[in-house]
């Protein structure tokens, strides 16, 4: 069964095109995406969320032993919540996603799923968690 996983993460990561953005890279794609209009949330205050997730990381994926849960993309989208990997327990999938496809360097979805969450609980909350958590910055569930 480990043999399965491994090999599912391997070609995961294989098909998943990803990088590491520039911040100016960033700045122009959530502007593309008219993200900056969206509930008085300065585009800003994005890139800094997705800095300090991911370091713009499209492809960041980071596990959460403590609930078995897993972050992925640029924004570090909980795999709990919001997206659905297939393997965490009880996933609320409020995002209706499956969490590979928040992967890459096409994050639209990952833009989407954050506009719903901002939306259902402002990035007020978002930075709260980030900035008061006690927890290494990989293993912080912002959103």
């Amino acid at each position: 069964m480990k043999v399965l996983l491994l090999l599912g993460f391997i070609f995961l990561t294989m098909a998943v095109h990803g990088k590491k953005m520039e911040r100016c890279e960033f700045f122009k794609t959530m502007n593309q995406l008219r993200v900056d209009a969206l509930h008085d949330a300065v585009l800003a205050s994005w890139a800094c969320l997705a800095e300090t997730l991911s370091n713009l990381n499209t492809t960041a994926i980071h596990y959460n032993p403590d609930d078995k849960s897993t972050n992925y993309g640029i924004f570090q989208i909980n795999s709990h919540f919001w997206c659905d990997d297939g393997k965490t327990p009880n996933t609320l999938n409020r995002c209706g996603v499956n969490c590979s496809e928040l992967l890459g360097d096409n994050f639209v979805k990952a833009v989407n799923c954050v506009k719903k969450i901002v939306a259902e609980e402002g990035i007020k909350r978002c930075h709260y968690k980030l900035h008061h958590a006690s927890t290494p910055a990989h293993s912080r569930t912002a959103i």
